[in-house]
């Protein structure tokens, strides 16, 4: 990330004037507001002063050695960035959030380093802290790249696409490559049919002087007879060979693109997978690489061969004809320059379009998801109206488009082919002054109609083109999307035993917001460790971080000594068993669901482990037992039977590590018995991270870890914070005068 701009040269002039030579310059970043006003100014840090630049002119000079406490406050749509100076709160400058907040982030932290040095409470500077995270938005546009990539849709070279499209056909690109041979081949077939016309023509259907009785004429004859059912047949032969060869490759293709992208989402963290919907991510697999195979199997070589007959077909008019040539060419250069620019009319409205299309299978998979609370608060009317209104806006995109091709390129198409009218006149003029012979004439038509397909092609390329760069960038935008969470380059695969130490870890969704602060937790093999804290405090998020969904900012998470960075994530995940309070259930049978984790499992074990969840009783109560089909998310079974099943399903696993995440929340009295004392078997021997909402769940844990606002503010058993009277005690007793109240 760029934390030194370069000042433009009246902005530079002040800033020397204003500054000693001796000042270490450590970060010069922009800043947009000033007042009311939307400004190009800048913040230059250097190792003693912070000076305010703005028009060639430094509007504040702050000495560090009187500055604390920075920090950014997020506004409605901007920054602010402010210290303490002299114990009074001051804003140093403001900014549009986005760009540069980042930016600012890591300049809050260098600053505390270089006030406190200029205080005399360091000793040593050192270098400017830096930050590795990669730039969001394109330096030549101003616009944010594709989520953890560094692609502009905007700035995007289409020669870049095009090459990385072909090394993704490495190992199929003959087969791909074979219907453009076809194609010239069927070309070049096309193009003797009228050269053997026109002797058939003139040699033998015009020609007064040949006898038909003539030893010789009429075998002849036959032979080119014979010869145009040949170069047919073949002609025929090759478009059979060419669509089957399309079809199979196309299929590989289509089938290649799609387990890549699905394999890609696999790899993607948790936080790049949520700021993507479902439908979305389902449109890039299905649609759009239905659209790149249709355009790689089916109108790239048609394309091909266009282009291969418009230039042979031009260099056989130039050669019988220059004349009559020129006829054909006068109204190009009019449509090649009406093209290119309506080139980016043309993009912009499929670009449109497609995001209009995808809104629509978004919407459309929300409402599916959420039927049940569609229904609960009766907005299937609402629901449908908003669908409607959705479709309507993509059909009427669409059909706008439509409206405009349609209309624009048949009458750009109609122009082009203005010189075929030229040709029959000066031909015919020709023909009747006995300049030309009905042969040639004949077969010039023809070269003219074949040089026509392509010239009639150009208004319905840039369109195919479009649409197929278009859904090949959202193809490669998750394709290129760089993981968050990736394994290095050789990890190992360990046997866990439990101990799980960490160590001073930082973490936020945004790097300028963190989420946990200096977070350290050292827990043996088979303890139990419950963490509680008010909602938002960062208890989930720690044990999304232990499992490795997400990475530390700062700091580290061990597991028996080994550094969870260098642990494959299929190893470290194989050994850690979940239950959420949200339970997924796969649509499948029961016993499905529990082998998930097992696939392997016999059905002996499947029903040891559904008896140990306290399952085992209302699962073969069920019509069809464990081979009961569950349906979408499980919603055919209780909340409670759900949450049997998962824990059935994390038992078959045999986890070494176990998180627990509200497994008893929202559950009767009855039921949550059941399955805590499912838990409670499901925790022995095994390392455990619990969140609960009932704290009196965790008094059995070993260690308790009480959080508020990411920063750990008691550890210890429940009996020691309790006597502690601090902040879990406060909690618990809340707990107990609620529950009174409720039972009141």
């Amino acid at each position: 990330m760029k934390l030194m701009y370069t000042l433009p040269e009246r902005d530079e002039a002040a800033f020397v004037a204003a500054s000693d030579k001796s000042e270490r310059r450590m970060y010069c970043l922009p800043y947009d507001i000033e007042g009311t006003e939307f400004v190009k100014g800048y913040m230059m840090f250097t190792d003693r002063y912070l000076y305010k630049i703005l028009d060639g002119k430094v509007l504040e000079k702050y000495d560090f050695a009187h500055m604390s406490e920075f920090a950014t406050d997020i506004m409605y749509g901007s920054v602010s960035f402010y210290c303490k100076i002299d114990g009074n709160s001051v804003i140093l400058c403001r900014f549009i959030s986005g760009w540069n907040l980042p930016r600012y982030a890591v300049a809050v932290s260098g600053c505390e380093l270089i006030a406190a040095r200029a205080r005399r409470e360091s000793a040593s500077l050192g270098e400017p802290l830096t930050s590795a995270e990669p730039e969001r938005y394109c330096p030549k546009c101003g616009r944010p790249y594709m989520l953890h990539t560094q692609i502009c849709p905007f700035c995007q070279n289409k020669r870049d696409i095009y090459k990385k499209l072909w090394g993704m056909l490495r190992g199929m690109r003959l087969m791909m490559l074979f219907p453009l041979f076809a194609t010239v081949l069927a070309v070049i077939f096309r193009f003797i049919v009228p050269a053997v016309q026109k002797i058939a023509i003139d040699e033998y259907i015009t020609n007064n002087n040949i006898d038909i009785n003539t030893e010789g004429v009429l075998f002849h004859f036959l032979l080119i007879v014979l010869a145009l059912v040949t170069l047919d047949f073949c002609h025929r032969a090759l478009n059979v060979a060419q669509s089957r060869i399309s079809a199979i490759s196309g299929n590989k293709f289509t089938r290649l693109v799609r387990t890549l992208l699905f394999e890609k989402i696999q790899t993607l963290s948790m936080n790049s997978i949520q700021t993507k919907t479902t439908g979305d991510l389902i449109g890039r697999i299905n649609n759009d690489v239905s659209v790149v195979q249709t355009f790689v199997t089916g109108q790239l070589p048609t394309l091909f061969g266009q282009l291969f007959s418009f230039v042979l077909a031009l260099l056989l008019l130039l050669y019988l004809s220059p004349i009559m040539c020129l006829f054909i060419f006068i109204p190009l250069p009019f449509a090649v320059f009406f093209i290119v620019k309506f080139w980016d009319v043309m993009r912009r409205r499929n670009v449109h379009a497609w995001l209009l299309n995808h809104r629509v299978n978004r919407y459309l998979q929300d409402v599916l998801n959420g039927v049940r609370v569609v229904k609960s608060y009766g907005n299937e009317a609402a629901a449908v109206g908003k669908f409607e209104a959705l479709s309507a806006d993509a059909s009427d995109q669409d059909e706008s488009n439509a409206r405009l091709f349609d209309t624009v390129f048949p009458i750009l198409g109609f122009f082009l082919r203005l010189g075929s009218y030229f040709i029959l006149l000066y031909g015919n003029l020709m023909l009747f002054g006995g300049a030309m012979d009905v042969g040639t004439l004949n077969q010039f038509n023809s070269y003219a109609n074949i040089i026509y397909e392509p010239l009639l092609q150009i208004t319905t390329i840039p369109r195919n083109i479009s649409n197929f760069i278009t859904s090949l960038s959202k193809i490669f935008e998750i394709l290129e999307e760089t993981p968050e969470v990736a394994d290095i380059d050789l990890p190992v695969d360990i046997r866990i035993e439990g101990d799980v130490e960490i160590k001073n870890i930082t973490f936020g969704y945004d790097t300028y917001n963190p989420v946990l602060k200096n977070v350290s937790l050292s827990v043996k093999q088979g303890e139990m460790v419950g963490i509680v804290g008010h909602s938002g405090c960062g208890k989930t998020t720690l044990i999304n971080l232990i499992m490795r969904l997400y990475d530390v900012s700062e700091g580290a998470i061990e597991i028996d000594n080994v550094n969870i960075k260098d642990i494959s994530q299929n190893a470290l995940r194989s050994q850690i068993g979940v239950v959420l309070q949200e339970t997924h259930l796969f649509s499948g049978s029961i016993r499905d669901n529990i082998r998930y984790s097992k696939p392997g499992a016999s059905n002996d074990e499947v029903i040891a482990a559904a008896r140990a969840a306290n399952a085992h009783d209302f699962i073969v109560s069920l019509p069809e037992g464990y081979n009961t089909m569950v349906g979408e998310k499980g919603y055919s079974l209780s909340g409670g039977e759900r949450q049997r099943v998962a824990i059935a399903r994390a038992l078959i696993h045999n986890p070494r590590i176990l998180i627990l995440d509200e497994a008893t929340a929202a559950l009767d009295t009855e039921t949550e018995k059941l399955i805590q004392d499912a838990i409670n078997r499901l925790t022995v021997g095994r390392t455990t991270f619990a969140i609960a909402h009932r704290l009196s769940t965790l008094r059995n844990a070993d260690k308790l870890l009480v959080l508020d606002h990411g920063v750990v503010v008691e550890f210890g058993t429940h009996a020691e914070l309790l006597a502690k009277r601090g902040y879990y005690y406060k909690l618990v007793m809340a707990q107990q005068r609620a529950a009174l109240r409720e039972a009141q």
